[in-house]
C-alpha cells in the first residue's frame, strides 16, 4: 500500500469517484494502459506501481494508476530507463508533491499568522488615547545630552 486513504464502501453516502478511487481489475487496467497483466503484477512487486487490494487480495487500479504505468511505459522504452531508475523517480516525485503540499500549508499558516498580527495590531492602535500625552514640537536651541559613566579606575 502506498498510504492512500481508502473510500468508503458504496451504499454508505460518502462515496465519492475521484482519481484515486480504485475501480479497475487487472485486465481493464492492463488494457487502458496498453501493457499486458503479468507486467502490471511485475510493477506491483517491484513496488513502481501498488494498487489498492480488495477483501479477497485482489488488485483495483485507479486512474491515477493507470496513468502511472503510462508513464512508467514511457520512461522505460522511449526514454531506455530501468525499472530500478523509474522508481527512485517516482520516489523523488511523490516527495517534491509532499514538500509542496507542506510549502503550501505553511505559506497558509504564514498568511493567516500574519493577518492576525495585523488585526491586533490595529486594535492596539486604536485603543491609544492621544489626549494623555501632548504632543509638544521641539523648541529651538533644545538640545540632546548624552551621559556616559567615567571608565573605572584599576584598583591599586
Amino acid at each position: 500500500m502506498d498510504g492512500r486513504r481508502r473510500q468508503p464502501r458504496p451504499g454508505s453516502g460518502a462515496y465519492q469517484l475521484t482519481d484515486e478511487t480504485p475501480v479497475y481489475v487487472i485486465s481493464v487496467a492492463a488494457q487502458l494502459s496498453g501493457l499486458h497483466p503479468q507486467t502490471l503484477r511485475q510493477y506491483d512487486r517491484l513496488g513502481l506501481v501498488s494498487p489498492d487490494r480488495t477483501a479477497g487480495r485482489g488488485r483495483r487500479y485507479s486512474a491515477r494508476d493507470i496513468e502511472l504505468l503510462r508513464t512508467v511505459q514511457a520512461l522505460s522504452q522511449d526514454e531506455g530507463i530501468n525499472l530500478a531508475g523509474i522508481k527512485r523517480i517516482i520516489e523523488l516525485e511523490n516527495q517534491v508533491a509532499a514538500l509542496q503540499q507542506r510549502v503550501a500549508e505553511l505559506s497558509a499558516a504564514v498568511d493567516g499568522a500574519a493577518a492576525t498580527l495585523r488585526a491586533r495590531e490595529a486594535q492596539v492602535h486604536a485603543s491609544y488615547r492621544r489626549d494623555l500625552v501632548p504632543y509638544q514640537p521641539p523648541q529651538p536651541g533644545s538640545a540632546l545630552v548624552v551621559w556616559r559613566p567615567s571608565p573605572k579606575r584599576p584598583k591599586d
